[in-house]
């Protein structure tokens, strides 16, 4: 521990702590740009200029890349202190487009609630635009390069979390850009569109796709069905765009709120998450009681995952579970059994999904198999919750003060396995309940599988399924994956069999609670909030295990017959290919 001095209140903390992470110790807010608490700092902006030595000192630090020293005495405002971070706006915005009302991230801009606390109403450097063109080529995101501010967050995260690499500095000073390498369009890049660029991006420089008015003009359609569904991780971010804290449940008041927007129709992801758990604890049971060499088996309900492992570990697609998502496979059962069972013509529903990812978007126009109900997509259109909140709030709806509704059946009811889907470990914990279920005939004791839960990068365990023991490894945050993947590969160079039979993996630090479609400023602290609201869900559930929801024991009745049945294949499983990480 050190100890130092914050305008004056004295403060100790642990050696290393940077000088802007000591500072909201005390409740001083540091003005940033660059700085994130995801990413490595790197001093890109300026703002964050502290006196280390006292009052009047000469010698100024940034506060993001400082590390506090024992004596240290900072001074994080001053007269002089805050013209320096007036000046270094006004540079910003010299090279900024000036149209607020027409970006995609006005209202939540980093950039525009600084320049309105500073006051800035003028601009003393004039105007210089570099006259960048929109690239619009990703199907799940869009690269605005005439409004990147340089601050190297989208870049910072792609390179150094997700271990992407589609995203670079091009050119120099005031010219330069971000990019993907060589200038190609970001459609064409080894982009996986788990949209961590834009969740971390604090200007409109990176946004979701915006499918709002496509949607709308659905639902004004008297000729469409409109259909919806809406992904676990949803119901416990949207209340924060609506002033409540992270991780508050809004499950009942959604299904609401979807039929006041119009839809005629409200389903629940949980349940295909349900669904996803039967096809893919027994594609689990079936490798292992096989001795199938194609072990282990991985998860592939992320599709920023798959997009991943089609590009950089192609050599691990034997491994990957043939089960589609619980999104595509929701979309396959609405139009493949609930419309003919509810008397729609399939080809008639136009299907919506709401979902915490940018990646979906992708994923459901991804290729054929995605087509597997005969009547076009299986999921139409993607939304992500951002989104919904701006549809919710142009219907003049007031989310918070809605009755709760449930569900339509029989694709709504859904039990707490099905909300774990949202969070880290929550597929392997649901995998765990019915698996044991399914090897033994037996119910699991205690549920609560706590060992796959919290935020390490990769975290291990070992299951006792009626006297085979089976090892278990979850990863989340795409750049934490080299780690798994390369250890089996080292193994299997060696003739070695892999240490763990099962192995979930998401995308996103956190899993899909704090998606690339989710509300802005993801945190740790966040994230576990939104954790804790899936778990508190799971934890109030009647029923806690997949294969014991009834109405999911009645689709494989009346419909599927029963998991890995050639019914089920034709509509829930699918096939990956390698692709080119460029594809010009």
């Amino acid at each position: 521990m050190v100890n130092i001095k914050i305008n004056g209140v004295p403060l100790q903390v642990e050696d290393g702590t940077s000088i802007v992470e000591a500072a909201k110790k005390v409740n001083i807010k540091i003005p940033t740009l660059c700085y994130n608490p995801d990413l490595p700092p790197w001093a890109a902006c300026g703002l964050c200029i502290v006196r280390t030595a006292g009052p009047g000192s000469p010698r100024m630090a940034r506060a993001c890349t400082t590390a506090c020293a024992e004596g240290m005495d900072v001074i994080t405002h001053d007269a002089e202190l805050i013209k320096v971070r007036r000046t270094v706006l006004e540079l910003i915005l010299s090279n900024h487009p000036n149209d607020c009302l027409q970006c995609p991230r006005n209202g939540s801009c980093e950039l525009q609630t600084l320049s309105a606390e500073f006051g800035i109403r003028v601009n003393p450097f004039g105007r210089l635009k570099n006259n960048l063109p929109i690239d619009d080529s990703n199907p799940s995101i869009v690269l605005n390069p005439e409004k990147c501010i340089r601050c190297g967050r989208c870049v910072k995260v792609c390179q150094d979390v997700q271990n992407v690499w589609a995203l670079e500095f091009l050119g120099r000073g005031i010219r330069g850009k971000i990019a993907s390498a060589a200038d190609v369009p970001l459609g064409e890049s080894p982009c996986i569109k788990c949209g961590q660029c834009s969740a971390h991006c604090p200007v409109g420089a990176i946004y979701e796709r915006d499918e709002t008015s496509v949607v709308w003009d659905a639902l004004l359609d008297p000729a469409k069905h409109t259909v919806v569904q809406f992904a676990p991780a949803v119901r416990v971010g949207l209340a924060e765009e609506f002033g409540m804290e992270p991780g508050y449940l809004v499950t009942k008041k959604l299904y609401a709120a979807l039929r006041k927007l119009g839809f005629k129709t409200v389903f629940d992801t949980n349940f295909s998450a349900d669904l996803t758990i039967m096809e893919e604890g027994s594609e689990l049971v079936k490798r292992l009681t096989e001795k199938s060499k194609d072990i282990p088996l991985i998860t592939s309900c992320c599709p920023a995952w798959v997009d991943y492992m089609q590009k950089y570990y192609a050599d691990f697609i034997p491994n990957f579970s043939t089960a589609k998502s619980p999104q595509q496979m929701m979309g396959a059962m609405i139009k493949g059994y609930w419309a003919k069972k509810a008397g729609v013509d399939p080809k008639a529903v136009y299907s919506v999904s709401i979902m915490p990812c940018t990646a979906k978007k992708w994923e459901a126009h991804r290729d054929d198999h995605m087509k597997s109900a005969a009547a076009g997509w299986d999921v139409d259109i993607v939304l992500t919750t951002r989104e919904l909140a701006r549809m919710i709030k142009q219907a003049g709806i007031e989310l918070m003060h809605l009755p709760e509704e449930e569900a339509d059946s029989p694709l709504g009811p859904y039990t707490g396995a099905g909300t774990l889907f949202g969070t880290t470990g929550g597929v392997m914990e649901a995998a765990v309940r019915s698996a044991y279920f399914l090897v033994t005939k037996k119910e699991l004791g205690d549920v609560n599988f706590k060992p796959v839960r919290g935020l390490a990068g990769v975290k291990e365990a070992e299951v006792d399924l009626g006297g085979a023991k089976i090892k278990l490894a979850v990863a989340h945050q795409m750049g934490n994956i080299a780690e798994v993947l390369g250890r089996i590969r080292a193994l299997r160079a060696e003739g070695k069999p892999s240490p763990w039979q099962f192995i979930e993996v998401m995308a996103c630090r956190g899993g899909c609670v704090a998606g690339g479609g989710q509300p802005y400023g993801a945190t740790d602290a966040i994230r576990l909030e939104r954790a804790a609201g899936l778990y508190k869900d799971d934890e109030e559930s009647k029923i806690r295990c997949s294969h014991q929801n009834p109405e999911i024991q009645m689709v494989y009745k009346d419909f599927l017959g029963e998991p890995g049945s050639h019914k089920a294949h034709e509509l829930l499983h699918t096939k990956y290919v390698p692709l080119e990480l460029y594809t010009q």
